[in-house]
């Protein structure tokens, strides 16, 4: 911040608010934006392997793995999501935390000391005396996991009826030409399944970016988070007193998310038009006919 925006009393107009946009509270406001960003880059692309996983373990011709394809595709689809976002990140906090305490404090106190959970200090994840980024960091890293468990869950069953979608005549046709099991996934199912999961997944990533918000219930200092102090009348989080503005931030996020989903359908409508090609589905024939 320029030094004339140390003294808000003496400020007006224009030039109040440029100062006031430019605080450093505001800076992170920005970043924010980033954070949104970022677990949207990390977690798709962790929630498809995981759906991918679950989606080959449900086909599996072994009962056990097939079982836990099921079950894993049931269970967390069958809970709502918000449960999965706040069990998970504490369920694995605590977990860590356990374990480390098991390892490292010389103490036979018991972890659970009614309904509080302690451990000693050097258990603690992070440590107390760690930076604020490495608690945000850590915090961070819990809610991709939620997300990912979460999200690979429908990708799993999108992906499952993508698979099943692929006419079985190729597949056994490539298995009379001699091709093993995993040369007929690689070769015929995998590249022929995608056609059919786009639709389904493409809902999915809509879904996922209505998700992020939730961030905020995690902790992370997220835009949500930002949008409520900052707009806030009441809040310290800035030396510009102002009215309650929160309506002007969350309409600034509201644009933001609109832009995403304008700029993922266009994204997504091509991929489709791609895959599609040449293919006997409703997207290929959708094409077939436009060139005709």
């Amino acid at each position: 911040m320029i030094s004339q925006c140390a003294d808000p009393a003496s400020l007006q107009g224009l030039s109040w608010l440029m100062c006031y946009l430019t605080t450093g509270k505001h800076m992170l406001f920005y970043a924010s934006f980033g954070v949104v960003l970022l677990l949207l880059a990390v977690t798709a692309p962790i929630a498809l392997l995981f759906g991918f996983g679950g989606a080959m373990a449900s086909r599996s011709r072994l009962l056990p793995v097939r079982w836990f394809g099921k079950l894993y595709t049931s269970m967390v689809r069958g809970v709502p999501d918000i449960i999965f976002f706040l069990f998970v990140p504490i369920a694995l906090d605590q977990a860590l935390e356990w374990t480390r305490h098991q390892m490292l404090c010389d103490t036979d106190a018991p972890v659970r000391q009614g309904n509080d959970f302690v451990v000693c200090a050097a258990a603690k994840l992070p440590l107390s005396t760690s930076p604020e980024w490495v608690h945000q960091t850590y915090g961070f890293i819990l809610a991709v996991i939620a997300f990912s468990i979460v999200f690979g869950a429908f990708a799993a069953n999108v992906l499952y009826g993508a698979m099943q979608a692929v006419p079985r005549a190729q597949l056994e046709t490539a298995e009379a030409y001699g091709m093993s099991q995993r040369q007929v996934n690689r070769r015929i199912l995998i590249p022929q399944m995608w056609s059919y999961a786009i639709p389904g997944l493409s809902n999915l990533w809509m879904i996922l970016i209505k998700a992020t918000p939730l961030l905020f219930l995690l902790g992370i200092e997220d835009i949500v988070y930002w949008a409520r102090e900052l707009g806030g009348a009441k809040t310290s989080a800035f030396a510009y007193p102002h009215p309650d503005w929160r309506l002007y931030y969350f309409l600034g996020i509201l644009v933001f998310y609109l832009a995403m989903t304008w700029g993922s359908e266009k994204i997504l409508a091509r991929l489709t038009r791609r895959l599609s090609a040449g293919q006997a589905t409703m997207g290929g024939e959708a094409l077939r006919k436009g060139a005709a």
